[in-house]
């Protein structure tokens, strides 16, 4: 096989910040809302028995036929007005029904203690997503795909591991985030690494007892060039330092400044409880990934993106029916907004040709491999 490229709170001090707040508070929505679309305020509970919130997307042209749905959420840290739900209103205007939700524990949905990020609960929010657009009057429950971006997306590969109901996965900049936390970048974290972090969330744990409520902390913990942990309380600064880190400044780029913040996004202005990452070890993410198929994968990557080794580890382990797109001259946070660069077309023909009744019917039936990697052109 061949690889084709195809063409943290806010500060009162800051005035710049608290204009990008209440602009957004008032606006609610980090994109504009498709004139071929209608949006709507959902709300539905997981077998946990916390209320998820969600916006419904429905194409205005729709009628009275059963069309396919997709859910959306992502990434880590994000809410549905800013990358999941752009997403979510480009497909629908597209023809499909769709419904970008709030994870657990974060934005407008339930869940006590805000903040925290559950590997295992943000995969059941997509089955209990399936449960609630299944049941919608315009939706053939019988075609309902999955877009997971960034941290959401492994959570979304995992969640068709175990919901037949998902009948096709797409990803956009996707990280494994239990690979991501308990390993670091690149799996760069020696196992006496490791064994640092996990004891400093253990001790944590004593320290969050004793307070009576949970700290917040970085979700990867970094070490200095001394080898000791470091330790913070939100997720980005207030402002870039001089020569940053190319990474972070893309993040920056996007949750920091007017182009994607909002005030309910962990990533905007604050971070996850410091106990985070304990759960994102002991739970490896899309470890029965071969049991997605034939169902089909779809994994897009941007070319310069920091993240891209994901999704191509991903890609190789992956039964078929499967796809890599490769996005050239894109990082990771382009897929996030992007229109030049994030391949609707693409989504659309793949969503198009796996959600078919006929082809649904014939995968019931038998297996047919097909593997393929691509190269689109920017649109």
């Amino acid at each position: 096989m061949s690889i084709v490229m195809f063409g943290q709170g806010c500060s009162p001090k800051n005035q710049k910040e608290e204009t990008m707040k209440n602009t957004n508070q008032q606006e609610q929505y980090t994109f504009k809302l498709s004139d071929k679309v209608t949006r709507e305020k959902i709300t539905f509970k997981n077998r946990y028995g916390i209320t998820v919130s969600g916006d419904l997307y429905t194409p205005k042209n729709i009628g009275n036929e059963k069309v396919a749905a997709l859910i959306l959420s992502g990434p880590f840290g994000a809410v549905k007005e800013q990358s999941s739900g752009l997403y979510a209103n480009e497909m629908a205007a597209r023809g499909f029904v769709t419904l970008a939700f709030d994870p657990s524990f974060t934005g407008e949905s339930g869940g006590e203690v805000r903040n925290v990020g559950s590997p295992e609960i943000f995969t059941e929010d997509f089955s209990a997503a399936v449960d609630y657009i299944g049941f919608l009057p315009s939706v053939d429950r019988n075609r309902i795909g999955v877009i997971g971006i960034c941290g959401l997306a492994g959570m979304s590969l995992t969640a068709a591991t175990s919901d037949s109901r998902i009948k096709a996965v797409a990803t956009a900049s996707m990280y494994d985030m239990s690979r991501s936390i308990s390993r670091s970048y690149k799996d760069s974290y020696t196992l006496e690494q490791r064994k640092k972090v996990i004891d400093y969330l253990s001790q944590q744990r004593w320290a969050d007892a004793e307070n009576g409520k949970a700290a917040l902390g970085l979700h990867e913990v970094p070490f200095d060039e001394e080898g000791n942990l470091v330790k913070g309380d939100r997720i980005l600064p207030d402002t870039l330092p001089k020569e940053p880190n190319p990474v972070l400044a893309a993040f920056f780029d996007y949750y920091r400044t007017p182009r994607g913040f909002h005030p309910r996004s962990i990533n905007s202005t604050t971070a996850w409880t410091a106990t985070t990452p304990m759960s994102f070890f002991s739970f490896p993410m899309m470890s029965n990934i071969e049991l997605i198929s034939p169902r089909p994968v779809m994994l897009i990557a941007g070319e310069k993106a920091h993240s891209r080794y994901y999704s191509e580890d991903i890609y190789k382990i992956a039964s078929d029916e499967k796809e890599l797109v490769i996005v050239p001259d894109a990082d990771h946070v382009d897929l996030y907004d992007r229109l030049d660069k994030i391949p609707f077309d693409k989504l659309t023909a793949f969503f198009n040709q796996h959600l078919n009744q006929e082809k649904l019917n014939k995968i019931a039936k038998v297996n047919t491999p097909l593997s393929a990697e691509t190269t689109l052109s920017t649109q």
